[in-house]
């Protein structure tokens, strides 16, 4: 029988003939000294802390070598998008106006990547980026092209995606570049659908392709 007197002392009811050698005797009760185990736990504690920390920065236990065709057909997916941007820009150049804008190889990253991660879903995608953009022109508008501008609308466009169940992380630049983008001013409350929305239709189209090639033509 053992009663629990102090973190590192348990008094133990038994006479001391029957207890190891590991026990002291003090009056009728015989203590078992186990601070010295009690004082190794914070050193494990800062073992497993610092190997936590460090994990971080080597890849992740148990991902396999992605084969070549997991690296090639993502790759193949972002420079036909790009291709099919590019081209659609030269339609556009007279307007002077372009849809490939920074934010869609942020978008190319998530699509091809990372295609089951939630910021890849149509949902995710679409909701943040409008609603991303809208709230940059907002910001513009209200406040001007400066630092409060730019603050401002980051931090309700994280708060939108948050809300609204929709975290994409490639929309949150969308208001910086608006603000940023003197050129793209003219488009106004436009810059909802083009280029970021617009943009991400095809980012999509070509997505669907790719996946079903990572599916059925491995090698």
């Amino acid at each position: 029988m053992a009663i629990q007197l102090q973190p590192h002392f348990r008094c133990i009811l038994s006479p001391p003939s029957q207890l190891p050698s590991s026990f002291s005797v003090s009056g009728k009760c015989w203590f078992y000294k186990e601070k010295q185990s009690r004082v190794l736990e914070p050193r494990r504690r800062e073992v497993y802390a610092s190997a936590t920390v460090w994990e971080s920065w080597v890849p992740e236990k148990g991902c396999n070598i992605p084969s070549l065709s997991d690296v090639f057909w993502p790759s193949t997916g972002a420079f036909v998008s790009m291709a099919i941007l590019g081209k659609i820009d030269q339609v556009l150049a007279p307007k002077g106006i372009s849809i490939t804008i920074a934010p869609m190889g942020a978008v190319c990253a998530v699509l091809f990547a990372t295609p089951a991660s939630p910021g890849a879903r149509q949902y995710n995608m679409f909701v943040s980026q409008i609603g991303c953009a809208f709230l940059g022109v907002l910001s513009c508008l209200i406040f001007g092209c400066g630092w409060v501008a730019k603050s401002i609308a980051l931090a309700s466009s994280l708060a939108f995606m948050i809300f609204m169940r929709a975290v994409h992380p490639p929309a949150a630049s969308l208001p910086l570049l608006f603000i940023d983008a003197a050129k793209l001013h003219n488009l106004k409350f436009y810059y909802a659908l083009f280029p970021g929305a617009t943009g991400c239709i095809v980012l999509m189209l070509v997505q669907q392709i790719v996946c079903y090639l990572k599916e059925h033509a491995k090698f």
